[in-house]
């Protein structure tokens, strides 16, 4: 950590600069949620009131789905095995990527065109609500509950990395605890977030991405500069490198790269991690009517293609950079901050903190927020108003009047915006526990292990959902949580045994398709006809 130090100092980037910007940085966060959240309801905090721009909505979701996670290891993957091997192109990941990115577009597609328009017909504030209307109640909370797992674990993986680079590079020389840097990283998100909610999230996710892009586009004229390259000629350079090829056909299944592998694959993470994501979903459903939703949806998915191949060229300046330069790093995760922090000018490393601080937070904030509304609406049975412009009209004609019934009305609304309060404090104990785990665990391979487990609770709602749109058939309600806690564990045997049970087949993300699959039957298997 001494040598950390010295390099920063000698580049003019100094623990105490990075946190008077960090600070700056939130204070404008803060100053962006008092002014949206001033007058802020439960119907604010978890809609919006139906009434942001689309276009806001569109841009902001772009930093949420990149994620830190992205930030930091989208770029690193790119020339990975290009540096630890050199010449082996055999398995080099290069732009291979961006095969999964166009099965985004394809799943995008979906959300738009099928899901949207049935969340919108229903008015829905939770989208898992659907599955009570389809199922039952027990479907409905088994759902809820597979999305709060999967968000708990995401969301803290995510902040668990912005507070462990914060800690090594801020914190750390001065003698603070990982467990207090942590704490307030919680802090700052419930601070900006526990009074507008969804409403605030808008407006800071939009901020965040724009600082994000920003801090990418710096490094990558800052490495052209570099390198010695023009922008007209970085993609041939990249690609004399070795480090350009974005279509893999010619290896075949065992291939992990293999084309049709990543484009199935990115179809459905995009349908199940936006589509069917209480976090997710709940932006769109800020959006004043389905028209502007699809259209956020839409010109979000193809600006989200081009931002991703900014961040795999990216990927390869940092590849040919640290190349050249003879810089070593212990793995893939580490290339980006390594060279923005201790090999660029002061300005690119400053930018760097505050574009891995928003684009962990984007993610970060909106799924504390959907955490509270997904609890406060599907386990506590806050009852939101479908049409909330009827009922805000509605809600004045009875202060004009104050009945009884209107005064019970508002103790509800105050009882229940206390609720929420104490359910976001809750959330964030969870979040800043869950932290804390990963740190004490400090095993990589464990960490990774339990991220991707939580990419094993999307199976089942993909599953629930298919089923529920493109059949007709009754459920047994009560045996939906044993066939969707089944699912899972049998895609895990399935998949941990695959190259001896089908030939050599290795599973990836598609895992992912084996789970739905199975729930898929198992929901067939409790079901009868509509007829029967």
């Amino acid at each position: 950590m001494d040598e950390v130090i010295e390099k920063q100092l000698t580049s003019g980037l100094t623990p105490g600069l990075i946190l008077s910007i960090i600070g700056g940085y939130f204070l404008l966060l803060i100053g962006i949620a008092y002014w949206t959240g001033r007058k802020a309801n439960n119907q604010d905090f978890f809609t919006a009131n139906r009434d942001s721009p689309w276009y806001l909505v569109a841009f902001g979701m772009i930093g949420t789905s990149l994620s830190g996670v992205t930030f930091i290891s989208v770029p690193g993957m790119v020339g990975a095995v290009y540096l630890s091997a050199g010449v082996d192109q055999a398995t080099n990941m290069e732009f291979s990527y961006m095969q999964m990115v166009l099965g985004y577009l394809a799943g995008y597609a979906v959300i738009a065109l099928v899901l949207l328009p049935l969340y919108y017909r229903l008015q829905l504030t939770s989208i898992y609500s659907y599955l009570e209307d389809r199922f039952g109640v027990a479907s409905y909370k088994t759902g809820a509950g597979f999305f709060l797992l999967s968000r708990i674990i995401g969301a803290s993986f995510r902040l668990y990395l912005v507070a462990m680079v914060l800690y090594l590079f801020v914190f750390e020389p001065w003698g603070v605890p990982f467990w207090m840097v942590s704490f307030f990283t919680i802090v700052l998100i419930w601070i900006y977030t526990f009074k507008g909610g969804i409403k605030t999230i808008v407006w800071t996710d939009t901020l965040q991405t724009l600082f994000m892009l920003i801090a990418v586009t710096m490094t990558v004229v800052e490495l052209t500069d570099a390198l010695g390259l023009s922008m007209g000629g970085m993609w041939s350079s990249i690609q004399s490198e070795g480090l350009g090829q974005i279509f893999f056909f010619e290896g075949g299944w065992s291939d992990s790269n293999n084309f049709f592998k990543q484009f199935f694959a990115g179809m459905f993470i995009a349908i199940v991690m936006t589509g069917l994501d209480q976090d997710m979903m709940q932006k769109n459903l800020t959006c004043r009517n389905i028209g502007e939703a699809q259209k956020n949806m839409f010109s979000f998915s193809i600006v989200l293609v081009f931002v991703n191949f900014f961040f795999l060229m990216l990927g390869a300046l940092l590849a040919m950079y640290a190349f050249r330069n003879g810089i070593d790093y212990e793995r893939a995760d580490s290339l980006y901050p390594t060279i923005a922090l201790e090999h660029l000018p002061w300005e690119v490393g400053v930018v760097f903190i505050i574009g891995l601080v928003a684009a962990a937070y984007s993610s970060a904030d909106s799924a504390l927020t959907a955490l509270t509304t997904s609890f406060c609406v599907d386990f506590l049975g806050f009852k939101t108003n479908k049409n909330e412009k009827e009922a805000s009209a509605i809600d004045q004609t009875a202060d004009v009047l104050d009945t009884p019934l209107t005064a019970r009305s508002r103790m509800q609304d105050q009882s229940n915006e206390r609720t929420r309060y104490w359910v976001h404090i809750g959330f964030s104990v969870v979040l800043f526990l869950v932290i804390i785990a990963f740190w004490m665990i400090n095993d990589d391979s464990v960490v990774v292990l339990l991220f991707k487990f939580a990419g094993y609770t999307y199976g089942p709602l993909l599953g629930l959902y298919t089923f529920g749109l493109f059949t007709s058939r009754k459920v047994t309600d009560l045996l939906v949580p044993i066939i969707c806690l089944v699912a899972p564990v049998l895609t895990y045997v399935i998949t941990s045994n695959s190259e001896a049970l089908l030939w050599g087949y290795k599973f990836g993300f598609e895992l992912l398709l084996v789970n739905g699959l199975l729930t898929f039957i198992g929901l067939w298997g409790i079901s009868k006809s509509k007829e029967a």
